[in-house]
């Protein structure tokens, strides 16, 4: 058996598509969803994803706004530039790009954002939504992986998912998720005495650990859905955290890197923020 494989360029097409129209529909209200991006220091990769998220805003009518600040610059600072970011009509959805020099402490910045901007789904306010099944921004990563699971057309009703990894940005969100999908979550991560027996007890396996081609066949149930959110390089090619060539020979279903979850985490970007300017022209229609 050789898994299919999920395309993450066609299912973020698809998607892209329907956010298109949602544009053009607040386009006749006169709203252009807006997004601004915060870039503090020089991180190459950092830069990477930023040009990826202006380009995206660019491809679909909206709005972008880079800010690219030193890396020396003072917390409150940021935090004050952020304020006037949540006061500014033209913006919908800040995002403050991750990792943030260690001067800063990451978790004021993001509590800073409103959170009725909060595209990236971080804010504490967003995340206890999440947890308690109120309507939410979800992080995009994990809101991707969700959507490329559903489109598969598997049941995750009753459906064991193994995350491996348990990140803020990834893998803690990535299980409530699929625990509000009604799947039964089980976490590993580096502290865990048995991850290999546990891995093999997954219906849907999620690695997101930042370690290349760490999970081989060994790890992986026959049949299983595996999801890789690993992006690492090796003497300058991109490969995930799952041996694709091995496990793709015992997988029902597998994502490649690149191509796979990497697509959707900057659709499900895009599609935050309109959801972030429709919910704000609804009000201002109400009032």
């Amino acid at each position: 058996m050789t898994a299919k494989i999920i395309d993450g360029k066609v299912v973020a097409a698809e998607i892209r598509s329907e956010i298109s129209m949602r544009i053009t529909e607040l386009k006749k209200y006169g709203v252009t969803p807006g997004l601004a991006v915060i870039l503090v220091g020089e991180d190459p990769a950092s830069q990477l994803y930023v040009s990826f998220k202006e380009k995206a805003c660019e491809e679909l009518g909206m709005y972008s706004r880079k800010m690219v600040l030193p890396d020396h610059i003072a917390q409150d600072e940021l935090i004050q530039l952020i304020e006037n970011l949540n006061h500014d009509d033209q913006i919908h959805g800040i995002l403050v790009q991750l990792p943030l020099p260690d001067h800063i402490d990451n978790n004021q910045v993001i509590e800073s954002i409103s959170p009725d901007k909060d595209v990236d789904g971080f804010h504490p306010i967003d995340l206890g939504r999440m947890v308690t099944r109120h309507d939410a921004f979800l992080s995009c990563t994990p809101y991707g992986v969700l959507k490329l699971l559903k489109h598969t057309g598997i049941e995750l009703e009753g459906k064991h998912a193994v995350i491996v990894g348990r990140s803020n940005i990834v893998g803690k969100p990535m299980g409530q998720i699929l625990l509000n999908e009604d799947c039964t979550v089980t976490f590993v991560h580096s502290k865990t005495k048995n991850l290999k027996e546990i891995t093999q007890l997954a219906d849907i396996l999620i690695v997101a650990i930042g370690s290349p081609k760490f999970i081989d066949a060994s790890y992986v149930k026959p049949g299983a859905v595996v999801i890789d959110v690993g992006i690492n390089k090796i003497l300058g090619k991109t490969v995930g955290d799952v041996d694709f060539d091995q496990v793709k020979e015992v997988a029902s279903y597998i994502t490649p890197v690149p191509g796979g979850v990497g697509p959707m985490t900057i659709t499900m970007l895009m599609r935050n923020t309109v959801k972030a300017a429709e919910a704000l022209n609804l009000k201002k229609q109400i009032q």
